[in-house]
């Protein structure tokens, strides 16, 4: 069984960057992709990155496409969600989650198990 542990969270100003890091234990790392999702205050859970086991298929939502670069190191068993240029709307609780599809998808239900989460908070 897999367990995914997030951190990295924490208050930036507008137009600054932090990276959040997702360690995972309990099985062969490199077996499997992690995505990230964010979910907003009164707003629903939104995917926002993915990559596979290899790290060769990587996506974006839109939201974030130029501004957000996900990378693996298999070595450390952690995968990593660089965010640049935050803006207020990028303020949300941050969640990774393991999937087992070859091609990963956008979509919370190919997602098993999940993080705790971690806030992310950016002032404007």
């Amino acid at each position: 069984q897999v367990q995914l542990v997030e951190s990295g969270g924490g208050l930036v100003q507008a137009g600054g960057s932090l990276r959040l890091s997702c360690a995972a234990s309990g099985r062969t790392f490199s077996t499997f992709g992690v995505g990230w999702f964010r979910q907003a205050p009164g707003k629903e859970r939104e995917f926002v990155a993915v990559i596979n086991w290899t790290g060769g298929i990587k996506s974006y939502a839109d939201s974030v496409k130029g501004r957000f670069t996900i990378s693996r190191d298999n070595t450390k068993n952690t995968v990593y969600l660089q965010m640049n240029s935050l803006n207020p709307e990028d303020t949300a609780t941050y969640y990774c989650a393991a999937t087992m599809e070859n091609n990963p998808t956008p979509y919370q239900q190919d997602y098993h198990p999940w993080g705790q989460g971690t806030q992310v908070t950016v002032s404007s």
